[in-house]
């Protein structure tokens, strides 16, 4: 219930108000003095105050000019009989929501309420997309320029209707992107309803996108609305398009060219406004010109093409993906930082799952490391774990030369920071017995007890 205080130094004011506002349902408190006004607001904040610009001990503008300096979102309406135009626009500059001049009828008075209360509704849904928006670019994690071009398509297409594809290899975040897009466009506040195209077969598939009646097919024990109609309003997201057959291709084109369709086993003609979201990890348009995907469908759905890349080819942003996992992470405990040399490998690896593998990883880690600190020894035995292109135990002599001492000594002081100075594990990374390893600390002058 929403709290309305007054304050008014006519007591037959006073019992109007609070007889007008509680009979419609507020909860009402009066006061008779400006202070009193201001002792109670600030005691327990009200969600309005109605406030007279004369009064004994504060005037009404004096408790706006406090009340605004604490509340600075406070609702506020002035009442006058006294006032000038002047004094009415100083209110209004100094915060007031609106203004009632006396006499006023008491329809005046519930409009005037009613109206300041929707705007704070307004307000707090601009102040929730605002807050989604924040959310959504902290999602999109990444600052490389290639993340920045995937966030400036997201931007521009989410305050359109357009249909978009997006389309990327498995775990580099398309639903993610999907999301966004729905968040940050006019639809925010209707469905986001997901559908996952491979997962089901072509009957059950027709029947979750489409809906069915009563005894459509064996088990269909009642109507069933579908992920369309579940969706009115909002964003449908299919994922991995390009597994549908041919027979629900032809009814989805119909839908994007329509907007309409029918429940399995139906005749009514059900129009619906849905925007649709497409993501796939295959190339789409091969799949098209090869005959493996309607051409015609794939054009519709290929409006606003997004391709989100691999990991592979933003590596500059494992390091802030990774910082994103960990604080996203902390419900399995106490924050955890990480060790030497770790981020390094994490950097190193090609990641073929992406993104999702990265987050698979970093929880594994979190999981069994000890202590605040995740150590090198958490790390999981990659399948291929240097930069793709780059193959273990080959490397180019440069024309100009090189120090294979300061060589040596680089990869002696990389091993004893990437196993956070275990002797063991950096020896073996380096393919010496453990006698060998400590022979060449000593020879380069490196503490055999590096990090120690």
């Amino acid at each position: 219930m929403r709290r309305v205080l007054i304050a008014d130094d006519e007591a037959n004011m006073r019992w109007v108000l609070e007889r007008a506002l509680s009979k419609a349902g507020y909860d009402v408190e009066t006061v008779e003095d400006g202070q009193l006004a201001l002792d109670r607001a600030l005691a327990e904040r009200p969600d309005l105050v109605l406030v007279d610009l004369k009064m004994p001990k504060r005037d009404g503008l004096s408790v706006l000019k406090t009340l605004k300096e604490y509340y600075p979102d406070l609702l506020i309406v002035m009442m006058t009989a006294h006032g000038s135009t002047a004094t009415v626009v100083e209110a209004m500059k100094a915060g007031a929501h609106d203004y009632l001049m006396k006499p006023f009828d008491i329809d005046e008075l519930l409009i005037t309420v009613s109206k300041a209360f929707e705007v704070e509704s307004l307000r707090e849904q601009v102040d929730y997309l605002k807050g989604e928006v924040q959310r959504v670019g902290w999602q999109l994690v990444g600052n490389s320029d290639t993340m920045k071009a995937v966030k400036h398509l997201v931007e521009r297409v989410s305050l359109t209707p357009a249909t978009v594809l997006i389309q990327g290899e498995s775990g580099t975040g398309k639903e993610l992107v999907a999301h966004a897009i729905h968040t940050l466009s006019p639809r925010v506040n209707g469905p986001f309803i997901r559908v996952n195209c491979a997962a089901l077969t072509e009957t059950l598939l027709e029947s979750e996108l489409f809906g069915h009646e009563k005894g459509a097919f064996t088990g269909a024990q009642a109507r069933k609305a579908g992920r369309f109609e579940l969706a009115d309003g909002g964003t449908l997201f299919l994922d991995e398009i390009g597994e549908l057959s041919f027979n629900v291709q032809a009814k989805l084109l119909r839908v994007l060219q329509e907007r309409t369709f029918e429940r399995v086993g139906g005749v009514k003609t059900i129009k619906v406004d849905v925007r649709i979201i497409a993501a796939t990890n295959r190339d789409l348009l091969k799949d098209a010109q090869e005959g493996r995907f309607r051409e015609d469908l794939y054009y519709r759905l290929s409006v606003f093409p997004i391709s989100v890349p691999p990991l592979r080819e933003h590596r500059e942003d494992i390091p802030f993906l990774v910082e994103h996992f960990l604080e996203k992470l902390k419900t399995y405990g106490r924050s955890k930082a990480l060790g030497p040399g770790v981020l390094t490998q994490l950097e190193a690896y090609s990641w073929p799952g992406n993104v999702r593998e990265l987050e698979n990883v970093m929880e594994r880690m979190l999981i069994i490391s000890q202590g605040a600190v995740i150590g090198v020894d958490a790390l999981p035995v990659f399948d291929s774990p240097l930069i793709e292109g780059k193959s273990p135990g080959v490397f180019m002599l440069p024309l100009e030369g090189i120090s294979l001492e300061e060589i040596e000594k680089s990869f002696l002081q990389q091993a004893m920071e990437q196993t956070g100075g275990n002797q063991s594990q950096a020896a073996k990374r380096l393919g010496l017995s453990r006698h060998a390893f400590l022979y060449r600390l000593e020879k380069y002058g490196i503490d055999p007890h590096w990090g120690i």
